[in-house]
């Protein structure tokens, strides 16, 4: 094992701390601008409430259509959206995302990632990872129909918010339950961007 107090004092060796620390440089400075833009936007609701109904993931699983959203910057310019949860041997859960860009015909856009339940939290809340083994992404189920029909999902900032249903076209009666949930919930409605399906 080589001792790590006395490095071999080399041009080399010189060369290849400079560049590690360049390239640590450069990560730091990518994860500080992301995070910039994470809390640069507006957020629709100052006080997330904590989920209260536990989940059923085996009736959770399966494929969601995003019937609306609060715009972000992953899912700019995407339609036709759907997500789809399948339950792994491992006790995590596949998370396969889709959209068509620019409209519901547009090229498709897939995001494969995992996803684990928090401890004590009744299944109602997921850390999500789309990026190696990090699972930063926080996935709140808020609100559910009682037979898995919709889905109302967010997370601790506010800044998130996600309508889901299992048909692509809800009626119009559906439609206005849901985004009156959300008003209960706390959210500012008007920041609503219905997906076009």
């Amino acid at each position: 094992m080589a001792d790590l107090q006395t490095p071999p004092k080399t041009s080399r060796s010189h060369g290849a701390v400079s560049l590690a620390t360049a390239v640590l440089a450069i990560s730091a400075f990518g994860l500080l601008a992301a995070c910039a833009s994470l809390t640069g936007s507006k957020r629709g609701n100052a006080q997330v409430p904590q989920p209260v109904k536990p989940v059923d993931l085996d009736q959770y699983a399966g494929r969601w259509y995003e019937f609306a959203r609060y715009e972000n910057r992953f899912e700019r310019g995407c339609e036709g959206v759907t997500a789809d949860y399948v339950k792994r041997p491992d006790g995590l859960i596949a998370v396969t995302n889709s959209c068509h860009e620019g409209g519901p015909e547009g090229t498709v856009r897939v995001a494969e990632g995992r996803a684990k339940v928090v401890a004590d939290s009744h299944n109602a809340k997921l850390k999500v990872s789309f990026f190696g083994p990090f699972y930063v992404g926080n996935y709140w189920v808020l609100d559910h129909a009682a037979d898995y029909s919709w889905s109302i999902v967010g997370e601790p900032s506010g800044r998130y918010l996600w309508i889901l249903t299992r048909t692509a076209q809800p009626d119009a009666t559906l439609r206005a339950e849901l985004v009156s949930r959300v008003a209960a919930l706390g959210y500012d409605t008007s920041m609503l961007r219905q997906t076009r399906q």
